[in-house]
């Protein structure tokens, strides 16, 4: 694709959606061009026919004046959208850790020999009903349907029905209806498509709540809670969105739902399970940094949770609990729901703000930071899915209340997502402080010898069984070289390949690494050609001499990555290699 257009032409079809699209949308917001706008109507065109023909991408970016090679330049940076001939029915057969030893290699061969288009596909974020499938029927209007626990059967069987029925939540949550809960204490229990429902089981009081304490008093609940970031990094909640009220207008609240970590399925439950939670967290944190717009970035691979969300966003702005004037308060506050399209890197706070401006996902310098510098340019406040539902009982019960849960340092309740050899996996909700093994017990054990843990998920680390006992703080895990991360724990028995483990972790960061910096697009790339060397016992001289291969390359992309991804991409696989006996000198 040239910087000027061809003489491709779009197809009515084409053509079609992508009017339809932009004539459904309203104009962009102050400091906002059309070029925000790319990423839905690459959706929309794909969505319609399969793939992105260049006669497609040359109306559209006509229409959103757009160079072509730029546009063309984004719709092949992200794994969803299909920038060469396609088939208008795809299946994506997910073979990351959490499936690739629950059947995944058996269901892709299977499929292989359906004759329908089949793509391996890193984490669909089903790791609790593993094996995963994502089925894709373009048309219109088009259909995504997530299949998991999937068989060829399932898979195949969805082609052929409109109806799809909603999955089981208490798969997903074992602890569904138990008292005492208090983020997933609506899962389950109530009909996730429905406003009244969700206010029957209490929802907007907490908003009532927070208009009527102010701001201020909110934000000073917040700090007061000790409330830090549930995505990994950790930051102070409370300082970040005091830093937003001094910061010049317009500025704007983003929510990271774009949780692709493998092993990472707790922001999907809540969407699914209790999506208006979400969308009255996101007014309070609007209403407390002064913030009228909010984006919610919602990874593209979740489906289900995107109509969810869309019909709560809906079904708010019909009642009066978003738009100019919320609860006659005088409040503005509105919602646009953005989705991703197959990027791990969009979960880095810099590359989502430039995915929702319509470029690349590449992460940005840092400083400045987003609440200085973020969403066009503004001022933003970003926070993920769990940190945000964090707030509903810090305003309802008080951050004095929420800092005396858990310990010290890490206060409240959290989520951890359990996969891989458990008896029970699952979403589990304990406060801070319980130890890994109560929470193995809580999801019924390890269904066999425990042989490793991953913790944290592939950004995290490997501990060994006699670790199990560590406090799961941000405090405890860092004391034994470990992270939480994203609340992965994902237990490995004894009949595992740890080996394979990690080529398929290294194989992870190889392909989502953004290839914006050399250490990472280069350093990821050589680490996965050296474990597939020593997984084949193959290796270059000795073992010896890849493993300080591994480290060097390790210690380069720590040093002189742009982001966490090239800093982390080293990380669960040095701690493996330091603590099992998975590599050595063949005599």
């Amino acid at each position: 694709m040239d910087l000027h257009f061809t003489d491709d032409q779009p197809t009515p079809e084409e053509r079609e959606a992508i009017d339809a699209w932009l004539s459904s949308n309203t104009a962009p917001p102050e400091g906002g061009d059309l070029r925000q706008f790319l990423l839905p109507v690459l959706h929309a065109i794909q969505g319609r026919v399969g793939w992105i023909s260049l006669g497609a991408l040359n109306y559209a970016c006509r229409a959103l004046d757009v160079p072509p090679a730029d546009a063309f330049g984004v719709a092949d940076f992200y794994a969803m959208f299909q920038t060469r001939p396609h088939p208008p029915v795809a299946i994506h057969v997910c073979d990351d850790i959490g499936c690739q030893f629950r059947g995944a290699e058996a269901l892709c061969a299977q499929v292989a020999q359906s004759g329908v288009a089949w793509h391996r596909s890193p984490c669909l974020g089903l790791c609790e009903r593993a094996p995963a499938a994502l089925v894709t029927m373009a048309g219109k209007p088009p259909r995504e349907v997530s299949v998991a626990p999937a068989t060829a059967e399932s898979v195949l069987g969805v082609l052929d029905v409109l109806d799809v029925p909603f999955p089981n939540l208490a798969a997903s949550v074992p602890q569904m209806g138990q008292p005492g809960l208090t983020l997933l204490r609506r899962v389950g229990q109530i009909d996730p498509w429905s406003l009244d429902d969700y206010r029957a089981a209490g929802g907007f009081l907490a908003l009532r709540r927070a208009f009527e304490m102010g701001p201020d008093r909110v934000i000073g609940e917040v700090i007061e809670a000790k409330l830090v970031g549930r995505g990994g990094a950790a930051f102070p909640t409370g300082q970040k969105w005091l830093g937003m009220r001094s910061a010049p207008l317009p500025r704007y609240l983003v929510c990271n739902a774009d949780e692709s970590e493998p092993g990472t399925f707790k922001d999907r439950v809540i969407l699914e399970g209790d999506p208006y939670s979400l969308i009255e967290s996101m007014i309070i944190a609007g209403f407390a940094t002064g913030c009228e717009r909010g984006y919610l970035y919602i990874r593209g691979e979740y489906p289900l949770a995107t109509d969810l969300l869309d019909n709560a966003i809906r079904r708010c702005r019909e009642r009066g609990f978003l738009g100019t004037d919320i609860l006659g308060d005088g409040v503005r506050f509105d919602i646009e729901l953005r989705r991703g399209a197959g990027a791990y890197i969009c979960g880095e706070e810099t590359a989502l703000l430039n995915s929702l401006e319509g470029y690349r996902g590449e992460p940005r310098n840092k400083p400045p930071f987003p609440t200085q510098v973020g969403l066009f340019g503004q001022p933003t406040a970003i926070n993920n899915v769990e940190t945000l539902v964090n707030v509903l009982p810090i305003v309802l019960e008080g951050g004095k209340a929420f800092a005396a849960i858990g310990t010290e340092r890490s206060t409240g309740p959290k989520l951890f997502c359990l996969s891989g050899h458990v008896r029970r996996p699952g979403v589990y909700e304990v406060p801070f402080g319980v130890t890994l093994r109560e929470v193995l017990e809580m999801a019924g054990g390890v269904t066999g010898n425990l042989q490793a843990i991953l913790l944290g998920g592939a950004a995290g680390a490997f501990i060994t069984p006699d670790q199990i006992d560590v406090p799961l703080t941000f405090e405890g895990t860092r004391a034994i070289g470990a992270a939480l991360g994203s609340g992965v724990i994902m237990p490995f028995d004894d009949t595992v390949d740890l080996r394979l483990v990690l080529r398929r972790i290294a194989q992870f960061f190889r392909d989502e690494s953004c290839g914006q910096c050399v250490p990472c697009r280069v350093g990821t790339v050589r680490q996965e050609e050296v474990l597939h060397r020593l997984a084949t016992d193959r290796p270059f001289g000795s073992v010896k001499q890849e493993l300080s291969l591994l480290n060097e390359l390790g210690q380069v992309m720590r040093d002189a990555s742009i982001c966490g991804l090239g800093q982390t991409a080293s990380s669960a696989i040095e701690s493996a290699l330091a603590r099992f006996p998975i590599l050595q000198e063949k005599r």
